[in-house]
């Protein structure tokens, strides 16, 4: 039967011109075909791309900035693709220090205009990923021990729901809808469309820095890190990347949103640690500290696949954790893949587990580790080693971080989202009962008594 609803916005079906460039993603691996993508220019659009894909009873995928890095989950075969990246627009209001923002914004985007107008706005370790997933998902980076998690600043939201229509959720209305939106993933309870966040004043300068050792001491650096990056001076943010054996190194940067002097002093316990190769401790003003931090990272040029695994620590690797570690950098290759950590504590902990949805708070660091390759038959080798790994880190770890999903993880709801996930339910049960949005690893609704 035909649609009663006609897609509005920039319309590309299978087998039309840009369909394959609408196609690409971040990540290689996570390609689907889906018979239609919608890239919205206005909120109607998002509401008349949901009504169309219920009239045509086919499968709906929001997508934001093309960094989903696990398949079916921005993109789905046969089904519509909802796109926002068009909607992109920046309203910031200094005088009541709140940014109106179009989902479709990505993080850099945003960042960098805040930061020219002398505010400040989080952001994570890409430029290119969109605000629209990022947020859902709680939004992590190293600003997050001074000013919170991403979704810590959100205080309002426009979101479609599953019968096309439009809701404006923040503490007076739909409170509840607001709370799952901090940290409760996206494709979960409907499109959105827009996000209201707070903002402050940025300092006029902040201080970079980017550290490096050789590969064979990252258990010397990565023992002495995680004693003291999670109880260092909150307004420094600090990421430790550990790349393979073949071709890696340790490499560990992050800003301080203080003076350089003051910054040496603080870094001085991990700076005497090994020899390493590179020191650079710099001041910048703060929108080149941003610049500094958010390298050029391309969406649609990426050579590597990827799969990602995550968790949070609440407690130091012991010695035996570095074991399954090594295992893994000795069996992985690329320039992308290793491990990641990055410093928890400060205004991520000041906020109870129940306040948001986004439940981990009370870790000492997160931590992820991804494999990556170019060849498509390296695909099952790579995913089974890190799948393989997180068995092993399993007794140091809790949890994981919905924004880097794994699809091995079975009954994967009480580990992204821990005790929060039984409201959950019941907020899906509420905007989406029939399970409108939906994907491998969604909310699932609560049962109505």
């Amino acid at each position: 039967m035909r649609a009663r609803t006609e897609l509005t916005g920039r319309v590309i079906f299978q087998g039309e011109p840009g369909y394959e460039e609408a196609r690409k993603n971040w990540d290689p691996h996570t390609d689907r075909y889906p018979k239609v993508f919608v890239f919205a220019r206005r909120t109607q659009d998002v509401a008349n791309g949901i009504r169309w894909a219920r009239e045509n009873d086919i499968p709906i995928r929001a997508r934001s900035g093309r960094h989903a890095l696990e398949g079916n989950l921005s993109q789905v075969n046969g089904g519509i693709v909802i796109d926002v990246s068009d909607m992109n627009s920046i309203r910031l209001d200094k005088k009541n220090g709140t940014v109106v923002v179009g989902t479709g914004n990505r993080v850099g985007r945003i960042a960098n205009a805040l930061a020219r107008q002398g505010f400040i706005a989080p952001f994570g370790d890409s430029p290119t990923v969109g605000i629209g997933g990022i947020t859902l998902g709680g939004g992590i980076g190293p600003l997050q021990r001074t000013i919170g998690l991403i979704s810590d600043n959100l205080i309002e939201l426009e979101m479609v729901d599953a019968n096309g229509d439009i809701i404006i959720a923040n503490e007076r209305q739909h409170s509840d809808l607001l709370w799952a939106s901090r940290g409760g993933g996206g494709g979960n309870f409907g499109i959105y469309t827009r996000y209201k966040f707070s903002v402050r004043r940025a300092p006029v300068r902040a201080t970079v820095y980017r550290i490096a050792w050789p590969w064979e001491q990252f258990e010397e650096v990565l023992m002495a890190w995680q004693r003291w990056a999670p109880s260092v001076n909150t307004r420094l943010g600090s990421e430790l990347t550990i790349g393979p054996k073949r071709g890696g190194n340790v490499m560990m940067e992050g800003l301080f949103l203080g003076s350089r002097c003051e910054a040496v002093r603080l870094l001085r316990p991990i700076t005497s640690i090994g020899t390493p190769t590179e020191r650079l401790i710099r001041s910048l003003p703060y929108r080149q500290a941003v610049n500094f931090l958010l390298p050029p990272d391309p969406v649609l040029t990426q050579r590597y696949s990827n799969q990602f695994s995550s968790g949070f620590g609440r407690e130091p690797f012991p010695r035996q954790a570095l074991k399954p570690m090594r295992e893994f950098l000795e069996q992985v290759e690329g320039e992308d893949a290793g491990f990641f950590f990055l410093n928890w504590g400060g205004a991520v902990s000041r906020v109870a587990p129940e306040a948001t949805a986004f439940y981990w708070r009370d870790a000492s660091f997160y931590v992820e580790w991804n494999s990556s390759w170019t060849v498509p038959s390296e695909a099952a080798r790579n995913i089974e080693v890190v799948r393989k790994t997180r068995r092993k880190l399993q007794p140091y770890i809790v949890g994981s971080y919905i924004n880097v999903p794994d699809q091995g993880i079975k009954d994967s709801g009480p580990v992204y989202y821990g005790a929060n996930y039984s409201r959950l339910r019941q907020i899906k049960a509420k905007y989406d009962p029939r399970n409108v949005f939906r994907n491998p690893q969604s909310i699932k609704p609560a049962k109505r008594d």
